[in-house]
């Protein structure tokens, strides 16, 4: 009689494996539980979402302000596109050293680095739209889970703090790579088209990009100085304005004639003989254009400010005191001035009809002169500011007189003996005999200054003790000035 034995060892072991796929599933079904992010992907982009096209682009990180309201403006067009905006959360200590891929975020393994990444409210940062305190949300490791007319796409936005050079990161994952490129490619030129930086006065801290650098940039207010406030030769202020002012102004017609609009001008002279005083006129000038200004430091980040001057001109490009850089800072041969050359190449390397002006001041122009020589071009107008002759004494003290009273008996003899101080002198000048006027006058009104205290303050600035401080105040040494 036949035995049913074998039948039965069959069913026991399609029970077993069968109970396997119930365990692994449950598993799976159990470890996609834990990981919500997945889960909302997932739901989203539908069960196929690990293997749909991810597309990324990167900005340096003081673009994060602009990446956002580009991605904000590209939300908001479009009738049938809508959004939900989650924060990503449970990165610990690699939350700004890593990038969360969307890719990561799909795997269902629980060992992954990211396999901590859950779902929260979403973390923005205040960042710095302008001079006068306004300030955008900014999300701080985002997404967004849009609808754009029934085409589902997920976005990425982060900061990413690893190496010399912090950046922002935006990811997209969409059905279909084109549109995925083309999606990048509208919110990077909308990032561009509405920059906050764009007719800005910003400043390039070397703390954008060292220690610190989290710390965005400056906004500075846009000098309001007027051309009665510079005191200079009619030839050279004009010099000045035909470049600067002038190509700008012609910058349609040049072009169309085959001129170049790229333009670099240095100012040179000795302290106090308003260089930095003319850079301020000719940036209240020119309203609409962007002012990159950056110290000595952050001249090794050149690269970057004229990366923002090429995005959005017009733009000037402001480095005062140049000539910090000409001196010896890394072990190199003799005459070798690595970040001068690195500046005077970026300026190069702009294309020749970028409305873009290089405004440089040095007080030292002759550590510049061989490197200026050696890399011609570069430099179109080196214009000295000269000391003010008599004529031009007068007119700067009648500048800096402000609502002072000024009873002069003999007003021609603090113009003879200031020959060849600075303007910086004679504003000093004008304080000094004001602080003595009202410590013989104690009453209130306006500040009453005579022949007498005027000559008290000049001979305080022109005596030889005070030698460093006239000094400070750009006035010629004793010897080649004539002044006692």
């Amino acid at each position: 009689m036949p035995t049913s034995q074998p039948q039965d060892h069959a069913e026991l072991a399609d029970v077993g494996r069968l109970a396997r796929r119930l365990v692994n599933r449950a598993v799976r079904t159990a470890r996609t539980e834990d990981q919500p992010l997945r889960r909302l992907l997932l739901d989203h982009l539908g069960l196929d979402a690990a293997s749909l096209p991810t597309l990324s682009a990167t900005w340096p990180a003081y673009e994060h302000v602009n990446v956002q309201v580009g991605l904000e403006a590209w939300l908001e067009q479009g009738s049938d596109r809508t959004h939900q905006v989650f924060g990503i959360t449970g990165l610990g200590f690699m939350r700004h050293m890593e990038i969360v891929g969307i890719g990561d975020l799909l795997q269902p393994s629980s060992n992954g680095p990211f396999a901590s990444a859950g779902v929260g409210g979403v973390l923005t940062i205040a960042v710095p739209t302008g001079p006068d305190g306004q300030t955008h949300p900014c999300v701080s490791h985002g997404i967004y889970l849009v609808d754009d007319g029934g085409t589902r796409l997920a976005i990425v936005l982060q900061p990413v703090d690893r190496g010399p050079r912090p950046e922002v990161v935006l990811q997209v994952t969409g059905p279909d790579q084109d549109r995925v490129q083309a999606v990048l490619g509208e919110i990077r030129t909308l990032a561009s088209e509405r920059s906050v930086f764009r007719g800005q006065v910003i400043s390039f801290g070397f703390e954008v990009f060292g220690p610190g650098r989290q710390v965005p940039m400056n906004f500075l207010e846009r000098p309001a100085v007027g051309r009665d406030q510079i005191v200079l030769p009619a030839e050279v202020l004009e010099n000045i304005e035909r470049q600067v002012l002038g190509v700008g102004r012609h910058s349609a017609r040049l072009l169309s004639s085959g001129q170049h609009l790229k333009r670099g001008v240095l100012l040179h002279g000795a302290p106090g003989t308003g260089k930095t005083h003319t850079v301020r006129y000719l940036l209240g000038r020119l309203p609409e254009a962007t002012v990159i200004v950056i110290s000595g430091r952050a001249l090794e980040r050149i690269r970057e400010a004229c990366s923002v001057a090429r995005t959005l001109q017009p733009a000037i490009i402001v480095v005062e005191d140049v000539d910090l850089i000409a001196e010896q800072r890394e072990k190199t041969r003799p005459g070798e001035h690595p970040l001068l050359f690195q500046l005077l190449n970026e300026m190069d390397g702009l294309n020749s009809a970028a409305d873009v002006t290089f405004l440089l001041t040095t007080n030292r122009a002759e550590l510049l002169e061989p490197a200026l020589a050696a890399r011609p071009g570069r430099v179109d107008l080196a214009a000295e500011l000269p000391l003010p002759d008599a004529g031009a004494r007068r007119q700067l003290i009648r500048l800096y007189q402000g609502n002072l009273v000024l009873d002069l008996a003999q007003p021609d003899s603090v113009i003879d003996r200031t020959e060849g101080v600075t303007a910086a002198f004679l504003k000093e000048l004008l304080r000094k005999a004001a602080l003595l006027a009202c410590e013989d006058d104690q009453s209130e009104g306006p500040i009453r200054v005579t022949d007498t205290h005027l000559t008290a303050a000049l001979d305080q600035l022109l005596d030889t003790r005070n030698q460093l401080t006239r000094v400070l105040l750009g006035a010629d040494p004793p010897a080649a000035s004539g002044i006692p």
